[in-house]
């Protein structure tokens, strides 16, 4: 289905992060919790994911360090990095359909918050989500 591989590669770049400075995030492991919500013509429950990660400091002083890559039908369009934060955009395409995304993360040492907008635009229907990322040092690697 094409709506499906657009939103599968449109919630695979959440919550992308190319970082020119480093980044205010202690090293240790971290788990990441996105919960997101839809609206439109096609009933989505909320779908809620956690995935835990170990960030090196190394990884933080690496300038193309990211939390996940860009899938292959996704553009980076503008973002712009601080050691605060993060504000990005990027375009999705596949099949026929378009995401369009605007998100933000704020780098707090130890938790990490974010959100991201996501607009669908798909022979499907339009669509709208909206992604809470929450992130938590959890412990040593």
């Amino acid at each position: 289905m094409p709506l499906r591989s657009l939103l599968a590669a449109a919630l695979l770049a959440l919550p992308l992060v190319a970082v020119a400075e480093t980044p205010n995030i202690e090293p240790g492991m971290w788990e990441f919790t996105s919960t997101t919500s839809v609206q439109g013509e096609m009933p989505i429950p909320d779908q809620t994911d956690t995935h835990q990660e170990c960030i090196a400091q190394g990884d933080l002083d690496d300038a193309d360090f990211q939390f996940l890559e860009v899938e292959e039908d996704c553009e980076l369009l503008e973002h712009n990095v601080t050691a605060d934060g993060v504000d990005y955009q990027m375009v999705c395409r596949a099949e026929g359909g378009e995401a369009n995304i605007d998100g933000r993360m704020d780098f707090l040492g130890e938790r990490t918050e974010g959100t991201v907008q996501i607009l669908v635009d798909s022979p499907m229907g339009a669509m709208e989500m909206h992604t809470e990322v929450d992130g938590q040092r959890i412990g040593e690697c």
